[in-house]
């Protein structure tokens, strides 16, 4: 705790909140607005689907390989669109599973933290000396988060790719085979509330037996 509170004060102390602040002020207000919303509407909880809906437990054939292409395209356009959030949860555990089992990595990241740490002590009083060369606390910062975001784009590069093929894989088998058909018409439907009182002798549920009859002409 004591190292990331160091952190968070050398960060505010360089300067990097400030530039934050000036880049977000830069940015138009409807810009902002559409970037909200958009960001709300994208990871809304409402369209994460349940495990029972996700592999149609209960259903009668929840999956099976469709052979004509149009309706083929049209399953993997809906799925796509419904699931969506679903993917990208299968995605980030993915992600998250072949991190945990990547020795290497770990140890890249670990060796990171403890080099962030060093260059934040060294320097505390507002610079350091590197040979003969001074060096102030925020062009360490700056020079730390280049030397991070190579080292990371390094050791992450191959759980990133083998994240994006195998869940790629999988998605696609799900999308292809999973017949979510029952599920197109969900978000079209209306709630309806109130009290709709009706006696049982209502006119248009009894239309023979209250309504005016009408007598057979015979036509000789």
């Amino acid at each position: 705790m004591g190292a990331m509170n160091s952190v968070k004060e050398k960060w505010d102390s360089s300067g990097g909140n400030e530039l934050i602040s000036k880049v977000s002020s830069s940015i138009p207000q409807g810009t902002k607005d559409y970037l909200g919303s958009a960001q709300k509407q994208l990871f809304n909880r409402d369209n994460l689907r349940s495990i029972t809906v996700f592999f149609g437990i209960g259903e009668e054939r929840p999956f099976y390989v469709e052979k004509a292409p149009s309706l083929l395209f049209a399953r993997l356009k809906h799925n796509l669109q419904f699931f969506y959030l679903n993917y990208l949860l299968v995605f980030a555990v993915l992600f998250v599973l072949t991190l945990i089992i990547s020795p290497s990595a770990i140890i890249g990241i670990a060796l990171l933290g403890f080099a962030w740490v060093y260059v934040v002590r060294r320097t505390s009083e507002g610079s350091t000396k590197v040979y003969n060369f001074t060096i102030t606390q925020k062009q360490a910062t700056i020079g730390m988060g280049i030397i991070s975001a190579f080292v990371l784009m390094y050791l992450l590069s191959h759980i990133f790719w083998w994240t994006i093929f195998s869940g790629g894989f999988l998605i696609s088998i799900h999308a292809g085979l999973r017949d979510a058909s029952m599920h197109q018409d969900s978000n079209d439907r209306v709630e309806m509330s109130g009290d709709l009182s009706l006696e049982e002798n209502a006119a248009f549920l009894n239309p023979v037996e209250n309504g005016p009859k009408v007598q057979a002409v015979e036509v000789v």
